[in-house]
């Protein structure tokens, strides 16, 4: 079974992916910032994690207010470097665990925590600038990574309380993998900082002090607080640091820390920490058996209806790009592009042969199978002109007069609603 061995805190703040691409390890004014990061890096090469679960927030780079989430975990295999306005650093994509991934957001779906879910989407420096110096690429990223990205900009916001119990519920989550995997849960964020309004620049070395304090031996006290008393005592972005929560959350009530640096250069105060449980023991064997037989409730006994599918996020990841594909063609100009030159279009979307020949040949039981979700062969449909009915028919492999002898009203057929999509010649 997976295991956490440890966990480490670290602000994201740009100054140290600065420090890091600009190699000013030996310059006195960023020197401090490398020194704390060493205890780190020394601690990662020896415990040689399978796994670091990120807990980070966005800066409104991949994430906009259009659909802004309290908590979006990653189920992608790779993440790669986002471009915040000034271009992407010269950063390799990170591999992910997709399956540890789908593991940990059944349960704490199962654990009643409303999860987003993430792939395909660039990180910032929220999760890559500690990373970058926490463990270097040389070339590549020594380990694979869960981003876990939490909502902090735009209120309401998660509380504190809440993200403690994320934590809780993360450990169960990934105490309860059948997979023998070592996890090290990181914390991103703080500390004390304000970063907007005529408070900017707001730092209280004190409060940074002992909110690390408080961490380590009363998360409890930690988690009563609200956003505006830990605005007042560590800065409007500092209060951010409620994601340390969830890692906190994450480990045993006693903890050791084996490592504690703080520097405050500038803007943010600057803090690394590496702790590990108290306690080494292992789970007891009925409770985890208990949580996994809660996760797989809701979908028990579904493989029995056949010819049903659901769309977990094992086929969303396997159908990625085939059902961005067809979920493009909502753009006019996808459409346009697509109906000139279907060849064309399926080499821009680096559609597999397999792919290309499901979508070619029209196959929409096949493509059902595949893992492409049926709102996106609705899609397709409406922009070839067959309706809704033919589909319906196709996938039980029967004509569409003998589908249509079958419902009340054998005459209707329909396709998503749209411009001319009601008074349509039918393709039979």
């Amino acid at each position: 079974m997976a295991h956490i061995i440890g966990a480490i805190a670290a602000s994201h703040t740009p100054t140290i992916g600065f420090a890091f691409d600009g190699d000013k390890r030996n310059d006195p004014v960023w020197a401090p910032i490398f020194e704390g990061f060493e205890p780190v890096q020394h601690w990662l090469r020896e415990r040689q994690p399978d796994v670091l679960l990120m807990i980070y927030n966005d800066h409104v780079t991949s994430f906009f207010f259009d659909h802004y989430s309290a908590f979006a975990l990653g189920v992608g295999d790779s993440y790669a470097v986002a471009d915040e306005g000034g271009g992407a650093r010269d950063l390799p994509p990170v591999a992910g665990h997709a399956a540890l991934s789908r593991h940990i957001d059944q349960s704490l779906m199962g654990d009643e925590f409303d999860m987003s879910f993430l792939q395909h989407k660039a990180l910032d420096h929220g999760c890559f600038s500690p990373l970058s110096v926490m463990c270097p690429p040389e070339p590549n990223w020594p380990t694979p990574i869960i981003p876990l990205q939490i909502g902090v900009l735009q209120f309401p916001v998660p509380s504190a309380r809440r993200c403690y119990k994320l934590g809780q519920a993360l450990r169960r989550a990934i105490e309860s993998y059948p997979e023998d995997l070592k996890v090290v849960i990181v914390a991103t964020g703080g500390l004390s900082h304000q970063v907007h309004g005529e408070r900017a620049g707001f730092n209280n070395p004190e409060w940074d002090a002992q909110f690390l304090e408080l961490i380590e031996k009363d998360p409890e006290y930690l988690a009563s607080l609200t956003q505006a008393e830990l605005a007042t005592l560590g800065g409007m972005e500092g209060s951010e640091v409620i994601m340390w929560l969830v890692m906190r959350g994450a480990l045993s009530c006693g903890i050791r820390k084996i490592h504690q640096s703080y520097y405050l250069p500038s803007m943010t105060g600057i803090a690394t920490a590496i702790y590990e449980n108290a306690s080494a023991d292992a789970p007891l064997p009925g409770p985890l058996e208990r949580h996994r037989q809660r996760m797989a409730q809701e979908l028990a006994g579904i493989e029995k209806l056949a010819g049903t599918y659901p769309f977990d996020l094992a086929r969303s990841t396997h159908a990625y790009r085939l059902n961005r594909f067809l979920h493009d063609l909502i753009d006019p100009a996808q459409r346009q592009a697509f109906r000139a030159d279907e060849e064309a279009a399926y080499a821009e979307a680096g559609l597999t042969d397999e792919e290309r020949q499901l979508v070619r040949t029209r196959d929409w039981r096949g493509l059902i199978h595949y893992g492409v979700i049926f709102f996106m062969l609705e899609k397709l449909g409406a922009v070839i002109g067959v309706s809704n009915l033919h589909i319906y028919a196709a996938m039980r492999g029967e004509s569409l007069q003998a589908f249509q002898r079958t419902r009340n009203a054998p005459g209707a057929l329909y396709s998503v609603a749209g411009k001319g999509a009601t008074q349509r010649d039918w393709t039979t």
